[in-house]
């Protein structure tokens, strides 16, 4: 039996446990009217434009962002934070802090808040490059905002390893 593992040997699949699925990071624009979302792939390198979810309410809202979640396999999520130009916390700030504090609480995810200064205004020029309609624009905005914030947080986190990063949580 050269070059067969006693594994094989004795009929036993080496298969990868189900844990083993590469987790992906949702980035979630929020705002009081519409949740901006993107979704990294599997190896978090890309961002990718998931979805805009028109708010209902507390509930319904979570229990989307939930199935979203499950769905896609998210293990973190990131929350833009609309933190002022002088790096002070207005109101949409601390909305913004208190979602991120629910999604954790709720999802039992990972969640982080990241700094959104100045994604609506760069997701709102990368439209523009597109020539969108203005109808698009509106529709569409919230996703490439988190878009914008997803590929800056994996930019900025592309030379940490995976699993150094999963380790500090």
């Amino acid at each position: 039996m050269a070059g067969t593992s006693r594994a094989s040997a004795r009929g036993i699949r080496a298969e990868a446990a189900p844990e083993a699925k590469a987790a992906r990071i949702l980035a979630i624009d929020y705002g009081r009217k519409r949740i901006g979302l993107a979704l990294s792939d599997e190896l978090c390198l890309t961002a990718q434009l998931l979805a805009t979810l028109v708010r209902a309410n507390r509930r319904d809202d979570l229990r989307r962002l939930r199935e979203i979640c499950h769905r896609h396999g998210v293990a973190r999520i990131l929350v833009g934070h609309p933190l002022q130009m002088t790096g002070a916390a207005g109101e949409m700030a601390d909305e913004a802090a208190r979602f991120a504090a629910r999604l954790r609480k709720e999802l039992g995810i990972v969640v982080e808040l990241v700094d959104e200064r100045l994604t609506t205004w760069e997701a709102g020029q990368l439209m523009a490059e597109m020539k969108s309609s203005s109808r698009q624009k509106r529709t569409h905005l919230d996703d490439v905002a988190a878009a914008v914030i997803l590929r800056e947080y994996l930019n900025r986190h592309r030379n940490q390893p995976r699993l150094a990063r999963a380790e500090k949580e």
